[in-house]
């Protein structure tokens, strides 16, 4: 297998932060081409300025705006998407416009870029969507973003039936520092930490360099399809 995106064009949607901007410098050093698309593109091209990477924009839960991208990109090999909208909290706090957002963001986006990119896309393209490890292990407090998350997976596989020859797989990561828990505070956030780390297998937080290097195999693994590959530390096994 190799492991070289030389002559491969990939589109990364997400923020220029966190797991995305991970994935596209994993990507440039592969050798890639990389197109970063967000709803902005301007924060977009600052943060990877003087990187040669291309900025657009979209909103994945637009679908004319995937339309009007796909069109002004034409051919390209590879799509990963990493946009969330993220929906936490017990049943009795959730509300149905957030988790109509939380589906929106993570299964109908990726379910309509895969529409308007396959057609444009050789044989040995592919998707790589993101899931996560609450779609495994139940927690109270994540109800809404573990459905999002196996719905994800139920994605993942459909489309790799559906779309073959071109390949579709999911990441499914665990506890990754990338500043997602930022909002909790320094306390809290230290203290699910240390939590986290004393329970899970591997003993640590997870890198968004770690989740980087899972997408790049994912992309160049070309006997790898419906997947939802864990990178978690082994956190829903305890």
């Amino acid at each position: 297998m190799s492991t070289s995106l030389d002559d491969r064009t990939v589109l990364v949607v997400g923020r220029a932060t966190g797991i995305a901007r991970a994935v596209t410098l994993a990507v440039r050093r592969a050798g890639g081409t990389v197109v970063v698309a967000g709803r902005d593109p301007a924060a977009l091209a600052a943060a990877y300025g003087g990187q040669d990477v291309r900025a657009e924009r979209v909103d994945v839960t637009d679908e004319s705006s995937i339309t009007a991208l796909a069109e002004r990109l034409g051919r390209l090999d590879h799509v990963v998407s990493t946009a969330s909208a993220r929906a936490r909290g017990a049943v009795g706090d959730l509300n149905h416009d957030t988790v109509l957002m939380s589906f929106n963001v993570k299964v109908v986006g990726p379910m309509l870029l895969a529409k308007h990119f396959a057609p444009r896309m050789p044989e040995g393209g592919s998707f790589v969507f993101f899931s996560g490890s609450s779609a495994r292990k139940p927690t109270a407090g994540m109800l809404a973003v573990g459905a999002t998350n196996a719905a994800v997976d139920a994605l993942t596989r459909s489309l790799a039936v559906e779309l073959a020859p071109i390949r579709v797989n999911a990441i499914s990561p665990g506890t990754i520092d990338t500043g997602a828990y930022d909002g909790l505070g320094e306390q809290r956030k230290a203290e699910l930490f240390a939590a986290r780390e004393a329970g899970n297998p591997v003993r640590r937080i997870g890198r968004g360099e770690d989740i980087a290097e899972a997408v790049v195999f994912a992309l160049t693994n070309t006997f790898m399809t419906g997947v939802s590959l864990s990178v978690d530390g082994g956190e829903p096994l305890v």
